[in-house]
């Protein structure tokens, strides 16, 4: 596989799913030259004992307690032991793989005010083919702090990590690749495990697969057109124009070039004056996938290169500040969209495989078998589209809103991103099947 470059800035979900699948990465030089020009104003604060959120104060209900010299230098590694309390199975490699790259490319921004060798460190464990062994339950989307205490721990060398399809000690697995535990500096405690890269990397994933099953429900749609002897009026480029729906010119567009030397394209060639809703309406409703497809892409290279890091260092500015850039609102409700879009998509062809396999339809024969009385050919497959589809649309139900109860009620909004990224790669999985 191709080496990706990470800059800090440039990062795609392609890229992405390239590392997921074990692409190596390096590091640019300005990204690290930034990450520098970052730290001297973290070591400035902690010199001259600036208050700054999670360097020189407690995290949390905390925030109001100054630290001393002493627990300054003991905090980052407390920051991380005192988070890794996430729950349940382990995510699976790929999606590990993906969050540490993710983090590296964010680490290059440089409003973390982590050190150069805080991103080389991730980057040489990736490149060894370990990642952080992160168990699947413990986000509420308000940065993902105890996914990070998991992937945290991994890296100091006292938590678990992935080496090419198992799981084991991440002492061993670091001293295997010839790697020492990483030994972090005042705030890059706080930077292993306060940041959004596994929800953001799991959502990159979702994402990704759905553009790639798209193309498959494309072939799909068009050999159903030949099949049914749809009529193509419904795809005329004026009709469609008549209500400009985000999507649709382009939906139509794509499925009529597949169907370039159809006969069904000649005058008379239809069965019917007006096809099913399942056939006549597939500019609209792929029209709506592509439209919910290409925003939630939008939300998801935002969060691959942005800093969701709190507090965030302003070089030009020489400040460090406190934000909200750590929650991710818009990314949850791009991610409800699109996994709400794929129900409709996953609707309109489960109907349309009904048809299919009904002759007072298609006039082809019941359950495209010519076995008459002895078999039921086909016909029997529609319990499992079925099946498949009620798993899709269950998985579709948005992640709870609900005031969080965190940090003595200061931390007291969460969005759960987490459960919207693992649910749309159900939704894709099961999409791919149907």
């Amino acid at each position: 596989m191709a080496t990706i470059n990470l800059t800090g800035h440039s990062m795609t979900i392609e890229d992405v799913l390239q590392i997921a699948e074990g692409a190596p990465v390096s590091l640019a030089a300005t990204g690290l030259g930034g990450m520098a020009k970052s730290r001297a104003l973290i070591d400035r604060a902690v010199r001259d004992r600036t208050p700054v959120y999670g360097v020189t104060t407690g995290l949390g209900p905390n925030v109001v307690h100054a630290l001393d010299e002493q627990e300054i230098e003991a905090f980052a590694l407390s920051a991380v032991r005192g988070r890794a309390h996430s729950a349940g199975e382990d995510l699976p490699e790929v999606a590990s793989r993906a969050a540490l790259g993710v983090r590296i490319n964010t680490l290059l921004i440089g409003a973390a005010g982590a050190r150069p060798e805080m991103a080389e460190h991730l980057a040489a464990c990736l490149n060894a083919g370990l990642a952080p062994a992160i168990r699947a339950v413990g986000s509420i989307g308000a940065a993902d702090l105890m996914w990070g205490g998991d992937f945290g721990l991994a890296m100091i060398g006292e938590g678990r990590m992935w080496r090419i399809g198992e799981i084991i000690a991440a002492s061993d697995a670091l001293a295997g690749a010839g790697l020492k535990p990483f030994t972090p500096a005042p705030r890059e405690g706080l930077a292993l495990v306060s940041h959004s890269s596994p929800s953001v990397a799991i959502a990159a994933l979702g994402v990704g697969s759905l553009s790639s099953h798209y193309l498959c429900a494309e072939k799909a749609t068009a050999l159903s057109l030949e099949g049914f002897r749809a009529n193509l009026g419904a795809f005329d480029s004026d009709l469609l124009a008549l209500r400009p729906q985000a999507g649709q010119v382009e939906a139509s567009a794509r499925i009529m070039a597949m169907m370039d030397g159809s006969p069904l394209l000649q005058t008379g060639a239809a069965r019917r004056l007006q096809d099913p809703l399942s056939i006549r309406n597939i500019p609209q409703v792929h029209g709506a996938f592509l439209a919910a497809l290409n925003h939630a892409r939008a939300a998801v290279e935002a969060e691959i290169n942005g800093a969701s890091d709190n507090p965030g260092v302003l070089v030009d500015r020489g400040e460090i500040a406190s934000h909200g850039g750590y929650l991710t609102p818009h990314l949850v409700i791009a991610l409800g969209a699109l996994a709400q879009a794929t129900t409709q998509i996953a609707a309109v062809q489960a109907a349309r495989i009904a048809k299919m396999l009904a002759g007072r339809f298609s006039d082809l024969p019941n359950g495209l078998s010519a076995s008459g009385a002895t078999g039921a050919g086909l016909g029997p497959v529609m319990k499992t589209v079925e099946a498949l589809f009620a798993e899709i649309s269950h998985a579709a139900s948005p992640a709870p809103i609900y005031p969080s109860f965190s940090a003595d009620g200061l931390e007291d909004v969460a969005c759960h991103t987490a459960i919207a990224a693992k649910a749309l790669n159900r939704i894709a999985d099961h999409w791919r099947r149907m």
